[in-house]
């Protein structure tokens, strides 16, 4: 004798579920939406604000002349000096932080695995985050000008910026590295490659868009920083090209300067210094994502 089987009934329910699974993600997508709008609102208040008040100075004499014999009233002058102060600070402190930044991130996850050494340099990295910037440069002054006996230079601002540099480069590095794919590592070990082959042809090329991106964020963090530079550069108004000997401009000195003076003129000078250096920032990454793109393309 057989039994005849009942087909299982659908829920009654499944349909409602799903309008209400419907429902949610409607609401959820129109959150986001709504909050990416309201993220863009300062973004934008920042930009028009910087660009109706600085693009009128923002010419060749602002960009070639700087403010020696030039007064807080005075009209003319312009952010010649400060500009090459921040590009050879900027340089010097890429120079010298991207390296180390980079290779520790290596270390931490190529090597280190969890390794305690791993983890008590992944917990000083984790403090070095955390540092205010008038502490780095509170430290390079104290070390460099103080203890060494050397003077104010750019060089000791490039210092000063690439202690606030090194730690987001690592964490950048640290998860671009992480999303390589292990069969890449894998693949490459099974054909006989050592490890630092692997690495440099294999890993940090797949990584490299994002460890620039990284780096780029970094950048644009430090170049704007003016604490640690009025401790470690001074601050001048004459044309210094040697960032090795005696005080610097840089472009966060030379707002510092002009928006303290009570004169619209210095005011004014002030908002095309911020609207240079946001334009110099979108140059850099600009030219970042360039370079990612055309190394993304060689990859593949």
């Amino acid at each position: 004798m057989t039994t005849a089987t009942t087909p299982a009934k659908r829920p009654a329910t499944l349909g409602s579920v799903s309008t209400g699974r419907k429902i949610k993600d409607r609401v959820v997508q129109a959150l986001v939406y709504v909050a990416f709008l309201l993220a863009l609102i300062p973004l934008i208040a920042v930009l028009y604000t910087v660009i109706k008040n600085g693009v009128a100075r923002l010419d060749g004499t602002f960009l070639t002349h700087s403010m020696k014999f030039i007064g807080g009233k005075d009209a003319g002058g312009g952010a010649y000096h400060a500009l090459i102060g921040t590009l050879e600070q900027v340089l010097l402190c890429s120079l010298i932080a991207v390296p180390i930044a980079v290779l520790t991130a290596i270390y931490l996850i190529e090597y280190g695995a969890n390794g305690r050494l791993a983890r008590a340099v992944s917990f000083f990295v984790d403090v070095m985050t955390g540092i205010p910037s008038i502490v780095a440069g509170l430290f390079i002054a104290a070390l460099w000008l103080l203890t060494f006996k050397f003077t104010y230079s750019g060089f000791a601002g490039a210092l000063a910026l690439s202690i606030l540099m090194i730690p987001t480069v690592v964490r950048a590095t640290e998860e671009m590295l992480k999303l390589v794919p292990n069969d890449l590592r894998e693949a490459s070990y099974a054909l006989g490659v050592p490890r630092w082959r692997t690495i440099m042809f294999v890993i940090l090329p797949t990584a490299l868009p994002g460890i620039l991106t990284g780096i780029m964020l970094a950048v644009a963090r430090v170049m704007g920083e003016t604490a640690p530079l009025l401790l470690t550069i001074f601050y001048t108004q004459v044309i210094n090209n040697d960032p090795f000997s005696g005080p610097q401009g840089s472009l966060p000195t030379f707002i510092w300067s002009n928006i303290g003076d009570p004169h619209q003129t210095a005011h004014d000078r002030a908002w095309a210094g911020a609207l240079l250096l946001i334009i110099i920032i979108m140059v850099l990454n600009l030219i970042a994502r360039l370079v990612a793109r055309r190394f993304k393309l060689a990859g593949r």
